[in-house]
């Protein structure tokens, strides 16, 4: 299967043109809103709409089950049909469900369009992660995606609390719209197997990556117990801390200054990733934990602000690793695909275990521990991958040494 190489990049991958490399991150970056917006998203509905704190979590988490699904889609497809008109379908599908969301507020209605909302954000996002993947360096490409991340984060936590609920939904339009603007810079096909073996010959060899497909799929799972976490304290967090008295004059700028320590996490990664992607992985795993765990004491001004700006940095950190390990694991793109898939399976199980929790009336506290024990749950899977392929790799070698 021959490639498109219509963008013009001169490059010895297309995947590897900088245009396309951009215009995926945008496309993801796009995909994501919903994602890293949960916190002000949540308050909108409450403030715009009289919906209770746990039905929230269930609207949100809806999408967040809907953009697991399209990103399914999109794992299924990539390798098969013409990835731009993949994108197309996605794209289409979103904006049409937005703007139904801006007619209809009823809470049994809402569900189901956020549920459709998401598959088109997560169709389109899959196939733009499936693209980084491609890449000859995903540690680099991945790392941009979240550089990007934390400023787009930034702009939106600070402009959605200042626009309506349907100014929000008109933003998320608009910006799916631009997407298919910029389709001629997405590669249509995967890699064909020349151009695979010109990016074998490229690639860093430091790790043994070729790997049984029960590996890569592990991965996932953790990615999934990763988000699990991460939905749960994301989604509640402004709200349990406007539980505990803060203003919300200094949640809501915290939210925001905090969206840009992801750019220490991305920093931080590019120094880490000469200890390899696991060691620096477990470690980041660990303290986020202790981080969202903290909070179950109580909150106050100062462990709000501690866990909120080094969560969002390690949020980042995990991330380049977790994606670039499994861009090298797996080439084709179509496991890679399903890393949004278990992102917003986890987001959407995440704020349903929270909202659980707090329907039951066991309060913020217990929800903060569940929610960063998933953590470490993350952290056990990846462990264990970590020991068998460090475990093949002495037996290769000590095969070796006995052939010499």
């Amino acid at each position: 299967m021959t490639n498109d190489t219509t963008n013009g990049s001169g490059a010895a991958i297309v995947f590897d043109d900088w245009r396309t490399i951009l215009f995926a991150v945008f496309m993801a970056l796009v995909g994501y809103s919903v994602m890293v917006t949960v916190p002000v998203l949540s308050t909108a509905l409450v403030q715009s709409l009289s919906f209770s704190e746990e039905q929230v979590g269930r609207v949100w988490g809806n999408d967040m089950l809907g953009f697991s699904v399209g990103a399914i889609i999109a794992a299924l497809s990539v390798a098969r049909v013409n990835r731009r008109y993949l994108v197309m379908g996605g794209i289409v599908f979103s904006m049409g469900a937005n703007a139904w969301c801006m007619s209809i507020v009823d809470y049994e209605s809402m569900m189901w369009l956020r549920f459709a909302a998401g598959i088109g954000s997560g169709i389109f996002t899959g196939t733009a992660v499936a693209t980084l993947g491609g890449t000859t360096n995903p540690v680099r490409a991945f790392n941009i995606l979240l550089l990007g991340f934390s400023f787009s984060a930034a702009g939106e936590l600070h402009l959605f609390p200042q626009l309506s609920l349907n100014g929000i939904y008109w933003f998320l339009i608009v910006t799916a719209a631009v997407c298919g603007l910029f389709l001629r810079w997405l590669p249509s096909r995967p890699l064909s197997d020349e151009e695979k073996q010109v990016q074998h010959e490229l690639e860093d060899h430091s790790e043994d990556w070729r790997v049984p497909v029960i590996l890569p799929i592990f991965c996932l799972t953790a990615v999934c117990f990763t988000y699990i976490n991460i939905g749960g304290y994301f989604t509640y967090i402004e709200l349990a801390a406007l539980d505990a008295g803060i203003s919300p004059d200094y949640v809501t700028p915290l939210l925001t200054w905090a969206s840009f320590w992801a750019l220490a996490g991305c920093l931080l990664a590019l120094l880490c990733a000469r200890f390899g992607l696991f060691r620096p992985l477990f470690v980041a795993l660990i303290s986020m934990a202790v981080l969202v765990g903290m909070l179950s004491t109580g909150i106050n001004s100062i462990n709000l602000t501690i866990s909120v700006f080094a969560f969002l940095a390690l949020w980042t950190f995990v991330d380049v690793f977790q994606s670039s390990m499994m861009g090298y694991m797996d080439r084709s793109g179509s496991l890679v695909a399903l890393l949004p898939s278990v992102q917003g399976f986890g987001q959407f199980v995440g704020p349903n275990i929270a909202a659980s929790i707090i329907g039951a009336g066991l309060g913020y506290g217990t929800m903060f521990l569940v929610s960063g024990s998933m953590a470490l749950v993350a952290m056990v899977i990846y462990g264990g991958i970590f020991f068998y392929m460090h475990s093949r790799k002495s037996s290769q070698e000590e095969v070796v040494t006995e052939a010499a």
